[in-house]
């Protein structure tokens, strides 16, 4: 096995944890939410304890060095990454909640792989093969039927929604850009420092700030246990996004929708249906082809280098 064969090793799992952790995180948020009674409150909370909670291992595994060393375009990049990441799209996404139904706001939001895949092929020059293309429509496939088009109408909050996800995609690309030059660590702390700053103009402007000193410690439980998570899921996504191609990425994250619905049969008692578990099924052959893609493109490379060797 060679170095190349064990990263790409690493950066799936890491992908993969991700996606476990963000189905955890999407499942606990559902009873975070209804336990603190308001989604932008508890986002700013959240994304506000994982800034700290980041900004303290900068400080304890002296990190520091790092950031004074970036350039102007780095600074650039990350202010970018956490306006574009770590705020606006959140905004739109609970505003749009308003205008819609999680049921449809959740399948455009599932939408992002391809987002993320089409872009990735234009800004990136991520080249996509036969096989990631097939693993593409067995994830949208699975998708689909996790939620589908099933009264389905497009109006002011699918267009919020969709716009939301479209700089989650664009957030994407930026990473992936500035993950070549600054490490993961830091680009994950700037995306939630930044965000966070720009939801507390938000919060402050609402007014709802002065909620926070009424809030129980049950409320305030209930909105530790998923920053904890959350903070695993940013530091283990743009860990992989450092490795592996942003639009591979994306695609492995899917598998995160699954895991809420399993999450939701074990402890909340609903049904998993046969769509259900065929989604699970093409989710996973899809993660199968993704990842035989992967080896296929690295052998590749390594042809054309032993190739490139031999005649030089």
């Amino acid at each position: 096995m060679t170095y190349m064969d064990k990263k790409i090793k690493i950066g799936i799992t890491l992908a993969l944890s991700t996606a476990v952790i963000s189905g955890v995180v999407n499942f606990l948020s559902k009873v975070s939410v209804t336990v603190l009674k308001d989604a932008t409150l508890f986002t700013f909370l959240k994304n506000s304890i994982v800034a700290v909670l980041l900004v303290g291992i900068i400080l304890a595994f002296k990190k520091w060095p790092e950031i004074k060393a970036l350039n102007k375009k780095s600074w650039i990049n990350l202010l970018l990454i956490g306006a574009i990441g770590g705020s606006l799209p959140f905004i739109l996404y609970f505003q749009g909640l308003t205008h819609t139904s999680a049921l449809t706001a959740g399948f455009i939001h599932k939408t992002l792989f391809i987002w993320v895949a089409i872009f990735a092929v234009g800004f990136l020059k991520e080249k996509i093969g036969r096989l990631q293309i097939g693993a593409l429509v067995l994830f949208l496939g699975g998708n689909l039927l996790l939620g589908g088009f099933q009264n389905f109408h497009f109006g002011q909050g699918e267009l919020m929604i969709l716009a939301a996800t479209f700089l989650w995609a664009i957030e994407n690309i930026i990473a992936k850009k500035t993950l070549k030059n600054v490490s993961s660590l830091t680009v994950a702390s700037a995306r939630m420092v930044f965000g966070a700053v720009i939801l507390l103009v938000v919060v402050g402007f609402s007014g709802k700030l002065t909620l926070i000193s009424n809030l129980s410690p049950v409320q305030w439980l209930w909105t530790l246990i998923p920053s904890v998570l959350l903070l695993g899921y940013i530091l283990t996504w743009y860990s992989a996004l450092k490795i592996l191609p942003a639009s591979v990425v994306a695609c492995l994250l899917v598998p995160a929708t699954f895991i809420t619905t399993v999450l939701s049969t074990i402890f909340l008692k609903n049904p998993l249906t046969s769509l259900n578990n065929l989604s699970g099924v093409l989710v996973v052959s899809a993660i199968v082809l993704l990842v035989a893609s992967l080896r296929q493109t690295h052998l590749k490379k390594i042809n054309v280098k032993s190739a490139n060797e031999s005649l030089a």
